[in-house]
């Protein structure tokens, strides 16, 4: 031990303890004044799902791949007359569409399954209930929290275009048809056709 650490000397940590209390009683705060005023959450910011129902075709993938299983879900069948058909199909009816936010982990599983866009994230984050169980919310209150969904963020133009617009430029392309195609330049009559030409 040649020479004598600071964790020796005492009352170093006391000073130490209080260089960094002065630092920082110099710096402003930056205290968030919630609720007078509201935060400002992340453009991804996950707060609570909420369900365009009118999607919905009870396809129940977003209940069967929650790893919590808080979402429950009933339906009837309703036929459907088409005209020229032989006989009436028949749709799923969406009765009840409830999520157990109690439950939920928020993991969005629910919402990247649905294949018809029936499932969003809102920011909305005040549902607080003095009860566990007004946690569970339905397809009513559910279809509420659509009004505070952002709309989806622009297209990168650096980016692969969308699918439907590749397919929308390629149906314009083919119906355009053979005028929109480069036709070949005339052939001269004095020119060489190359037969007979040595390789």
């Amino acid at each position: 031990m040649n020479g004598m650490s600071d964790e020796g000397v005492p009352g170093s940590g006391l000073v130490k303890g209080l260089a960094v209390t002065l630092r920082t009683m110099t710096r402003r705060t930056h205290t968030q004044q919630y609720p007078d005023v509201a935060p400002e959450l992340p453009p991804r910011s996950r707060g609570v799902i909420a369900l365009l129902a009118e999607n919905c075709t009870v396809c129940m993938l977003c209940a069967r791949e929650c790893p919590d299983w808080c979402i429950y879900i009933d339906s009837h069948k309703e036929e459907v007359a088409v005209p020229g058909a032989a006989r009436p199909r028949q749709r799923n009816v969406l009765d009840r569409f409830d999520i157990d936010f109690s439950l939920c982990m928020y993991c969005g599983i629910c919402v990247e399954v649905c294949p018809f866009d029936a499932l969003y994230w809102s920011p909305e984050f005040e549902y607080a209930e003095y009860d566990i169980k007004d946690l569970l919310h339905d397809k009513e209150h559910l279809g509420e929290w659509m009004a505070t969904v952002p709309p989806p963020p622009a297209h990168d133009p650096n980016g692969e275009p969308a699918k439907e617009e590749t397919t929308a430029a390629r149906k314009a392309a083919a119906a355009s048809g053979p005028a929109a195609r480069p036709t070949a330049a005339p052939v001269r009559p004095d020119a060489p056709t190359g037969e007979g030409t040595a390789r």
